[in-house]
C-alpha cells in the first residue's frame, strides 16, 4: 500500500512506500483531492512515475519551487509519450532534468536569449530516434506556448532522451559529443577538406565514431582484422595513418584502450569521405 503523506498540487505528491520509505509521485491528477493518510492506487496507478533517489527528490522539490503547476503538467505527458514511444520505463532523473532544461531555455527564449548547440548535427546523426522524439516534443512545445523554439534545442532534448534512455549521465553523453566533434576537425586538418556534413558518409564516419567509443567503454572490442588491415595501409596510406591518429585521441580522451581492429573501419570510412 501507499499511502499520501502530503499533496503538493494536483500532480505531485509525497507518500510512505513501504518498500522505499517516502518517495514522490507525480502523474496527472495525481494530488487532487488526496489527504494525509489516502491510499494511492487503482486507475491511475499505472501512469504515475515515482521518485525513489533522495537527491532526485530534493532537486525535483526545489524545481517546484519556480515551476508553475500547468508546466509540470505538460511535461508528464511528454515523458509518458517518450515512455510509450520506446516501451520503456525512463531513467528517473529526467524529471528533474529535462524539466528544469526545458523551463529554462524556454524562459530564455521569451527574453530573445539565442541558444545554441554546436553539436546539434552530431547528435541527430548519433541518437536519430531520440531526435526525432525531440521534434514532436519541440513541435507541441511550441503550439502550446505560442513560441518559436530555435532548431539548436532540439538536440539538447534528444541528448536528456538518450541520457534517461540509457541511464548515462547527460555530461558523460556530452564528452562523447564533443569527442567525435574534435575527431571530425582533426580529420579536416589532417585531409585538407571541409566536411558536407549533409554527406551520407559523413553520417556513417559519425555513427561508427560514436558506436566505437561505447564499445570501448563496455570493453565490447571487435575482431582482429590483420589481413585487410595490410592491404589498406598499402593501399590508403594517408587514410590508414590518420586513423591511427584518431585512435590515440580517442585513447588519450576515454583513458581506455582503443582496439587495433578500430583502424581497419576508420580507414575504410576516411577513404569513402576523402574520395567524396
Amino acid at each position: 500500500m501507499i499511502h499520501v503523506k502530503k499533496a503538493l498540487n494536483n500532480n505531485v505528491i509525497i507518500a510512505e512506500h513501504p518498500e522505499y520509505e517516502e518517495i514522490i509521485l507525480i502523474g496527472k491528477g495525481l494530488g487532487f483531492g488526496k489527504r494525509e493518510g489516502d491510499i494511492v492506487a487503482g486507475e491511475r496507478a499505472e501512469k504515475f512515475f515515482v521518485l525513489k533517489n533522495t537527491e532526485e527528490q530534493k532537486q525535483y522539490l526545489k524545481l517546484l519551487e519556480y515551476v508553475d503547476e500547468s508546466f509540470i503538467e505538460m511535461m508528464n505527458d511528454m515523458i509518458t509519450g517518450i515512455e510509450e514511444r520506446f516501451g520503456v520505463q525512463l531513467n528517473e532523473h529526467i524529471h528533474v532534468g529535462l524539466t528544469d532544461h526545458l523551463f529554462f531555455a524556454i524562459k530564455r527564449i521569451r527574453e530573445g536569449l539565442g541558444v545554441k548547440n554546436p553539436f546539434r548535427r552530431e547528435t541527430e546523426l548519433a541518437y536519430p530516434k531520440e531526435y526525432a522524439m525531440a521534434e514532436e516534443i519541440v513541435e507541441t512545445l511550441s503550439d502550446r506556448l505560442n513560441i518559436t523554439i530555435p532548431e539548436g534545442e532540439t538536440g539538447f532534448i534528444a541528448l536528456h532522451i538518450h541520457s534517461a534512455l540509457t541511464n548515462r549521465a547527460l555530461a558523460e553523453i556530452n564528452k562523447d559529443t564533443q569527442l567525435v566533434s574534435e575527431l571530425v576537425q582533426v580529420i579536416e586538418e589532417n585531409l585538407n577538406i571541409t566536411v558536407d556534413k549533409k554527406d551520407m558518409n559523413y553520417l556513417r564516419l559519425v555513427r561508427h565514431i560514436h558506436h566505437t567509443i561505447e564499445r570501448v567503454q563496455t570493453g565490447n572490442y571487435m575482431e582482429e582484422q590483420e589481413t585487410l588491415k595490410s592491404v589498406l595501409q598499402e593501399q590508403y596510406p594517408v587514410c590508414y595513418n590518420l586513423s591511427w591518429k584518431l585512435m590515440k585521441v580517442m585513447q588519450q580522451k576515454l583513458k581506455k584502450p582503443v582496439p587495433d581492429a578500430e583502424a581497419v573501419y576508420l580507414t575504410l570510412h576516411l577513404q569513402r569521405l576523402m574520395k567524396r
